[in-house]
């Protein structure tokens, strides 16, 4: 619900153009009258109604996406892939490529999750459309990574594409999630050999359902192998409290697991007990563990996820 919450927002365009927007070009008008004027607007390309307030002061516009490029390429290509019938696949057909975007898969194309897919093709059509009027593109990402789908974006857009990332890299690491990280994992994780620990996240906003939660906990038990498993509040639907683990799990997997409900994960990732990382697939969870070189088992559920 919170995702959808957010997608409807996004394509809200009366919100962003009347009021989000009117607000931000009140602001930058403010900071010029009192001698501070701002040199260039960086927005996420979602923000595409800030090209117009850019426009409107003269100020330079610059794109900043915290995805990866190949998701990027996937929303200049998605008009043309729904005239082709390639986004209504479905069963096999979903497993062939997409010669538009190798390597993906029709499975791995990025859509919003929305009840009401014209709008999210407008807001697709507009975030493009209004990257291409800025006068440049940042990506969290490595050319080293995604060298393939750089030299595509280069023949797609006449604007300079910077790919800077990986950011977490780039700038200390600061703590922005409202959780609050249980850092005694750090301790019991110095107490296992290295890479001897699986660990499992799926980040701050997918929901499972019950069943498949609880299949993961029996997997993880029957697995025999030292695990330590994120569960945050919120990750099994419908559920408002803690998620409720099988009875008799918690006692089965004393000696073997550790539950937290959120962890620093950079850390985790960067600690040698740690063998493999178990995710949903989000690009930024996708690049801490790139950089630790922790092998990754991939869940994905939505957006970039699947291409990530």
């Amino acid at each position: 619900m919170i995702l959808e919450g957010f997608v409807r927002w996004l394509m809200d365009n009366e919100t962003h153009g009347l009021v989000t927007g009117y607000l931000l070009r009140q602001m930058l008008s403010e900071s010029a009258a009192a001698g501070e004027p701002v040199a260039c607007l960086i927005t996420d390309a979602m923000w595409h109604f800030t090209q117009a307030v850019a426009d409107s002061l003269q100020l330079p516009r610059i794109v900043l996406r915290t995805s990866n490029l190949t998701c990027f390429l996937s929303f200049t290509s998605l008009s043309l892939l729904r005239e082709k019938g390639s986004l209504s696949a479905k069963g096999f057909q979903l497993e062939e490529s997409v010669p538009e975007l190798p390597p993906l898969k029709l499975k791995d194309i990025p859509v919003l999750c929305t009840s009401n897919p014209r709008a999210a093709d407008e807001l697709v059509y507009n975030l493009v459309e209004k990257t291409r009027a800025s006068k440049g593109l940042i990506f969290n990402s490595f050319e080293e990574l995604e060298g393939s789908s750089m030299a595509m974006i280069h023949k797609d857009i006449s604007i300079p594409v910077f790919a800077i990332g990986p950011f977490h890299k780039q700038v200390p690491a600061s703590c922005s999630s409202l959780l609050e990280q249980d850092r005694s994992c750090i301790s019991w994780l110095d107490a296992h050999t290295s890479k001897s620990v699986l660990y499992v996240s799926f980040g701050s906003l997918i929901a499972i359902d019950e069943a498949e939660f609880i299949e993961i906990a029996w997997g993880l038990a029957n697995s025999r192998q030292p695990f330590l498993w994120v569960i945050r509040p919120g990750l099994v639907r419908d559920s408002d409290g803690p998620a409720l683990l099988p009875k008799g799990f918690l006692e089965m997997v004393a000696d073997q697991g550790r539950i937290i409900s959120w962890a620093p994960q950079e850390e985790v990732l960067a600690h040698p007990a740690i063998g493999g990382f178990w995710t949903h697939s989000g690009w930024n969870s996708t690049l801490e563990s790139i950089c630790e070189g922790v092998p990754m088992i991939c869940l994905p559920r939505f957006g970039d996820q699947r291409s990530n």
